[in-house]
């Protein structure tokens, strides 16, 4: 199967909506990707979709989140949510879209991002538990589930803390 993955458009947003709606089995997600838009924090070229024979079958979003420590605030990424319309999963659109929203973000200048998410499919993309290396999850979450990857090696090198994602993620987490 080909799909294409690029930056959303406004005229994306309503299939976007669908897309994250169908995939989750509820609006919370669906919702936070509306708000998180209207964010100033909002980075347009990190809203991806992915598009098949012109429908969207997939998003991602990565949105900034700080890693709280004793010396101030370390900027990091953190990308939620991911959906793949149902009828596409188990065909490579979500890893399409992870590995364009990765490289997006290094081309951006961003040095890292974390996820929440399976222990067994992100570590594909280089991500590795978190924990283990001084950056805690904001909420009680398996140690295997919360990961991160430096898009610029050693980016997170001696730096300990606790990630914080904005309010607009309080009610999808």
């Amino acid at each position: 199967m080909h799909c294409r993955a690029r930056p959303e458009t406004p005229d994306d947003y309503t299939q976007v909506f669908g897309v994250n709606r169908l995939a989750f089995g509820r609006e919370e997600e669906a919702r936070l990707v509306e708000t998180m838009r209207r964010t100033p924090e909002h980075i347009p070229e990190l809203s991806l979709v992915a598009e098949s024979d012109g429908r969207i079958i997939g998003h991602i979003l990565f949105s900034p989140i700080t890693i709280e420590t004793v010396v101030g605030p370390v900027r990091t990424l953190s990308f939620a949510p991911m959906a793949v319309h149902p009828d596409f999963q188990r065909r490579g659109v979500g890893s399409a879209l992870v590995r364009a929203g990765l490289e997006a973000a290094r081309r951006l200048g961003h040095k890292s991002v974390v996820v929440l998410g399976h222990a067994e499919y992100y570590p594909r993309f280089g991500f590795v538990p978190a924990r283990p290396r001084g950056i805690e999850p904001p909420l009680d979450v398996p140690d295997e589930a919360f990961m991160l990857i430096e898009l610029v090696p050693g980016a997170l090198a001696g730096v300990h803390g606790t990630v914080r994602y904005p309010p607009a993620y309080d009610a999808a987490l």
